[in-house]
């Protein structure tokens, strides 16, 4: 196995194509993991905590959209979401340049 940290940068970036394209953001990095998760070191882990983050984050836009109802708790639920879909993959790409494990909280581990 190889070291490629541009990779793993660009797998958690890639990320913000959802800012662009609205879906870019979950297929780009599904791709990348499943092409390069044999080739390059780490690649698996970050794959899929990065999958596993976006799989959870999903489950609670879901929670929040009925919750607008009740009081517009889901508005704030929709807010804090869209802040960790900004904040936590820049953070995860400065982890990856590092040789650091990535942390994504509030992840529910769907693959270990």
């Amino acid at each position: 196995m190889k070291e490629n940290k541009q990779l793993l940068v660009l797998t958690h970036l890639s990320q913000l194509l959802d800012f662009v394209t609205g879906i870019g953001g979950f297929v780009v990095p599904l791709i990348l993991w499943l092409t390069k998760k044999d080739e390059i070191r780490n690649m698996d882990a970050h794959g899929k905590a990065i999958l596993n983050f976006r799989i959870s984050m999903f489950i609670y836009i879901l929670i929040c959209i009925p919750l607008i109802l009740l009081l517009g708790l889901g508005i704030i639920g929709l807010i804090a979401i869209g802040f960790f879909y900004l904040i936590f993959p820049i953070i995860n790409a400065i982890r990856a340049s590092n040789n650091e494990a990535p942390k994504y909280p509030f992840s529910i581990k769907f693959m270990k």
